[in-house]
């Protein structure tokens, strides 16, 4: 079973994690997310345990609980498809100078304008 371990402490790692939750069975991964230019932790974990029987275990031991001086939440991962999308496709607001102000070169239409050239 694949756990989502949140609000973690951004100095925990993924050892101090695996021990906390190899007490209730066997721990096949665990991976503490990080940024992916600063290599920070972002706060958040995903374990994956074997035996679903202990992975539930380890969900109701763990649930709730301080880790590191951070009351972590855990519960069990969600597959991707049943996660809600990002809407990227989002109304822009804005244009030109991204202010809102039309001053750019490009009128509503989308053609460029005349400019006076002075040099």
């Amino acid at each position: 079973m694949n756990i989502f371990v949140a609000k973690l402490d951004f100095g925990t790692d993924s050892e101090e994690l695996r021990s906390a939750f190899e007490q209730y069975g066997e721990v096949s991964s665990c991976k503490v997310i990080t940024d992916h230019f600063s290599g920070k932790s972002k706060g958040f974990a995903f374990v994956e345990m074997p035996n679903d029987d202990e992975a539930r275990s380890a969900i109701a031991g763990l649930n709730e609980t301080e880790l590191d001086g951070r009351t972590i939440v855990v519960k069990e991962a969600e597959p991707k498809e049943n996660r809600p999308k990002k809407n990227f496709n989002r109304p822009s607001f804005g244009g030109g100078d991204r202010g809102g102000n039309r001053s750019s070169s490009y009128d509503r239409d989308r053609k460029p304008r005349n400019f006076d050239k002075r040099w």
